[in-house]
């Protein structure tokens, strides 16, 4: 099962590798990985996508917990939670292709932020499963490159990751 695992850690310089490296040592995927600063700059949020049991997610949670920097780990997929990611995606756009281009990117409420000669980059925001449909509804030739950051979460209503 997919989990959204949110931490909060001391902005110190290694957490980042101590933790990946958790991960790593017990042979646990990382799927993605998002890290910055929150409100407080001594602190940062770490949002990791992962897959696993519940024991195996139990275990990290654990482990987590034992790390000197980590102040806070969040499983986001246990309650309520909205969750986005952001992609760039660069796609042939010449003139034939270039309306369907636009029309695509309105469907699925992206837009258009470069444009040139044969090319229009567009930015999409939203849960992976939307971000997977808008490539499939493109035809595999028409995509140049792709960049995607990877889900970041948040809880819904008062449910939060606070000291």
């Amino acid at each position: 099962m997919r989990h959204i695992i949110s931490i909060l850690l001391e902005n110190e310089a290694g957490a980042l590798s101590r933790v990946s490296g958790l991960f790593s040592a017990r042979a646990y995927n990382i799927e993605s990985l998002t890290v910055a600063p929150t409100e407080d700059p001594s602190m940062s949020r770490m949002t990791i996508v992962t897959t696993g049991s519940e024991d195996v997610i139990e275990q990290i949670t654990k482990q987590l917990n034992k790390l000197v920097e980590v102040v806070k780990v969040v499983d986001l997929s246990e309650a309520e939670h909205i969750e986005r990611e952001l992609m760039l995606i660069k796609v042939r756009a010449g003139l034939k292709e270039r309306e369907d281009m636009k029309r695509m990117a309105d469907i699925f409420r992206g837009r258009v932020i470069d444009v040139s000669d044969n090319t229009y980059t567009i930015e999409l925001t939203g849960d992976c499963a939307k971000l997977d449909a808008f490539i499939q509804a493109l035809d595999a030739g028409a995509i140049i490159e792709t960049v995607r950051t990877g889900a970041s979460g948040i809880g819904r209503g008062n449910r939060v990751l606070r000291v």
